[in-house]
């Protein structure tokens, strides 16, 4: 009998010759019964492939500032470079690292000291070393101001304070000197920013950007 040539599953042996199913009627009936069963099984998790692209965009863990969001990635729709060098009673002080970049870091040694290369978020403007580049890299094309970046930064900037110095202060652009609030400063590519606070000095300095800034 085919039952026992085959085994009987489904106990299709007590089923009279006359009506006995033919072998492919009987392989679907078996796929019908196992579909049915599996109808009651809990769906699997989608694997990381058929999840798609994970989410780099918005705010991962710092709330906007000024209109500029603090982002899971760097975008670079939008990427230019300014330096900011700023000067109380002539004496240089440092823009720190990580300025616009969320905490928990991953610094890194570069040439230039420091280099914060990982964070939980990375607002559009930001520092990756205590260089005084300010890096801007946007989602979206629009004209940023150096009072934007000290919002980020949570420092204050005015006519008489840049930061914790404080006294009158005297802004240079390109060597020229910039009149009026020093926050309206638009940032532009390759843009050489200098700030004095306390005394007129030093004159303003070059700087030359790095190779593929």
């Amino acid at each position: 009998m085919l039952h026992k040539r085959y085994g009987d599953p489904l106990n299709l042996g007590s089923i009279s010759p006359r009506i006995l199913p033919t072998r492919s009627a009987r392989v679907a009936a078996l796929i019908l019964v196992l579909a049915l069963a599996a109808c009651g099984r809990p769906a699997a998790a989608p694997t990381a492939a058929g999840m798609g692209t994970p989410d780099t965009s918005g705010a991962a863990t710092a709330p906007p500032v000024n209109g500029i969001s603090c982002d899971r990635a760097e975008s670079v729709l939008f990427h230019i470079h300014a330096h900011l060098a700023i000067y109380a009673n002539g004496e240089p002080q440092k823009v720190p690292y990580g300025v616009g970049i969320g905490q928990p870091w991953h610094v890194a040694q570069s040439a230039e000291g420091p280099f914060v290369d990982r964070g939980s978020c990375f607002y559009w403007l930001h520092t990756h070393t205590e260089d005084g580049i300010i890096h801007i890299e946007s989602p979206v094309t629009r004209t940023f101001t150096l009072g934007d970046f000290f919002a980020i930064w949570g420092q204050p900037i005015g006519a008489d304070a840049v930061a914790g110095a404080h006294g009158k202060v005297f802004a240079y652009v390109d060597g020229a000197p910039f009149e009026g609030d020093p926050a309206a400063i638009p940032l532009m590519d390759h843009e050489v920013i200098q700030l004095d606070v306390g005394v007129d000095a030093p004159p303003p300095q070059t700087y030359t950007f790095p190779t593929g800034l």
